[in-house]
């Protein structure tokens, strides 16, 4: 664990040591964007601007640097905000990112555009490498399985996990069902917790979701 925690503490040094060689002045804010008014804006080169609201945030690019964005990554708005699409800019704009920043860029990428980051890099991604893929595929692997919605301790069956699930974990499908599924074996993995009908028992039993 030592380990690494230096190497996280090696990375985020090195990032600010390049960011304070990064030119990225203030510049005069109140420009108009998707997300209001900007109140602070950062210039990070010719026609590549962050702008910050009081909600949120993001690039805009003119349309100069917007032609450089990749099209399978280009808005054709011109704005790119800042939770997502800001990696956009980073791939297209390297020089301009801290190498921190721009693996949290490809990270973004991969978990967010699957498709389209498969294209661009020309690379299929694998299992863990995209979050959104993987939903895709748990989603299509377990469509026709119990996958848990809701679940909470029983307060009728001690040591026991009260699930409501629906087939594929599909939110707001009729035929709802609940299972009671002993607290030792109920681990909700990263897209939801599937059933085991040989495991798991149905339970029309008094609710814990009832008060």
């Amino acid at each position: 664990m030592a380990e690494i925690h230096d190497d996280v503490a090696a990375e985020k040094a090195a990032h600010e040591t390049v960011l304070r060689t990064l030119d990225r002045p203030t510049i005069r804010a109140g420009a108009s964007t998707p997300w209001g008014r900007a109140q602070v804006s950062r210039q990070f080169a010719d026609g590549i601007v962050l702008h910050s609201t009081a909600s949120h945030g993001g690039f805009h690019l003119d349309e100069n640097a917007n032609a450089a964005v990749h099209a399978l990554f280009r808005n054709d708005g011109e704005f790119y905000e800042e939770d997502c699409e800001w990696a956009k800019v980073a791939h297209a704009f390297p020089q301009l990112f801290t190498a921190y920043e721009r693996r949290l860029a490809d990270r973004t990428l991969r978990d967010t555009y699957p498709d389209a980051y498969e294209r661009v890099m020309s690379v299929t991604l694998k299992d863990g490498q995209s979050h959104i893929r993987d939903r895709q595929e748990f989603e299509k692997r377990h469509r026709n399985d119990w996958v848990v919605i809701a679940a909470l301790n029983s307060d009728h069956k001690p040591g026991f996990v009260e699930c409501i699930a629906t087939l594929g974990g599909i939110r707001g499908e009729t035929g709802e069902r609940r299972f009671l599924v002993p607290g030792a074996d109920y681990v909700s993995g990263r897209h939801g917790f599937v059933i085991d009908p040989l495991k798991h028992e149905a339970y029309d039993g008094p609710s814990s979701f009832v008060t």
